[in-house]
């Protein structure tokens, strides 16, 4: 089995504005550099399908579902928070997205693939229950993770979510469901100002000063999560891998390299070959400056596929 690699063209339809750093750009920057290093042809590929709204309803409320269905424009931008937008095309890119990590789920519970990396857009790790924020319009890897519980009656899953800011959406969905851990670095304080003081005994968060290095970042990962997953024992690892703790990254103040993005790949891979039976769904998540995103994105894709 390989990788499997999931997206889908009309995610690449979702334009806010015409400066807006979460642009199209971000997944053709990703595919160019694996086409470049000839790593597309060892790879699965795969489209995405649309979700719908049992996938949705797990973890958003019916009326912000509704609400965003129905504010969809047929022309122009519609405004849901001040860094997030919708175009014409962008509840396609949204659903989309979704259904790749659904799809993604089906491909390694069914032992098709061996992992998987959801090459994806808008982002998803800080769309709540009820809210749009951050870019995020729908949470995709929760989406992902309430799929796997429901369908393939798992008991336990984790999220290592390493995006440089705290995926708040992810644990507002899942603050009070024990069956799922989520494993969190990010940068603090810093945007959504939260995560800081809301440990728990499935919710560990990790936060790290503006500045830190990946030396600071290792150890955090060690001295915090590698102890609560042995505990937890997951029997799936989702990994919400924002790119934009990366030191070229414009809108934040981390220090990562790419080796660092090698090593937390190496180290998801080791907790899933130990309790998941190597069971890993990858979702991209942030990561604005093109040439270390696709750097990274792929180094990460690279470690996946073992190669």
């Amino acid at each position: 089995m390989t990788t499997a690699l999931v997206s889908h063209p009309d995610t690449l339809l979702h334009v806010m504005d015409g400066k807006h750093p979460e642009s199209p750009a971000r997944i053709t920057a990703i595919m160019d550099a694996l086409a470049a290093q000839q790593l597309l042809g060892k790879l699965q590929r795969h489209e995405a399908p649309q979700a719908d709204d049992e996938a949705l309803l797990r973890v958003h409320d019916a009326a912000y579902i509704q609400h965003i269905r129905s504010i969809a424009p047929r022309a122009g931008i519609v405004r849901l928070d001040p860094d997030t937008a919708m175009g014409p095309m962008s509840l396609t890119a949204c659903l989309h997205a979704t259904g790749a990590v659904i799809k993604a789920v089906d491909l390694v519970m069914q032992k098709q693939a061996a992992n998987a990396f959801c090459c994806i857009r808008p982002p998803g790790h800080h769309a709540g229950k009820a809210r749009a924020a951050g870019f995020c319009i729908f949470n995709h890897i929760t989406a992902g993770v309430a799929y796997a519980l429901a369908a393939y009656k798992l008991d336990r899953v984790a999220i290592l979510d390493f995006d440089v800011h705290h995926g708040d959406g992810t644990e507002d969905i899942f603050r009070n469901d024990p069956r799922v851990m989520l494993c969190s670095t990010f940068q603090h304080p810093f945007y959504p100002h939260s995560g800081a003081d809301t440990r728990s005994d499935h919710i560990i968060n990790a936060p790290l000063a503006a500045g830190s290095d990946g030396q600071v970042f290792r150890e955090a990962v060690l001295r915090n999560f590698e102890p609560a997953l042995q505990r937890f024992r997951p029997q799936m690892l989702f990994i919400s891998a924002g790119f934009d703790a990366h030191e070229t990254d414009p809108l934040a103040h981390l220090k990562l390299k790419n080796d660092d993005y090698r090593w937390i790949t190496n180290f998801a891979m080791t907790v899933a070959d130990r309790y998941a039976e190597k069971r890993i769904v990858s979702v991209l998540e942030g990561g604005y400056h093109l040439p270390s995103l696709a750097e990274s994105a792929t180094t990460h894709i690279r470690i996946l596929a073992g190669l």
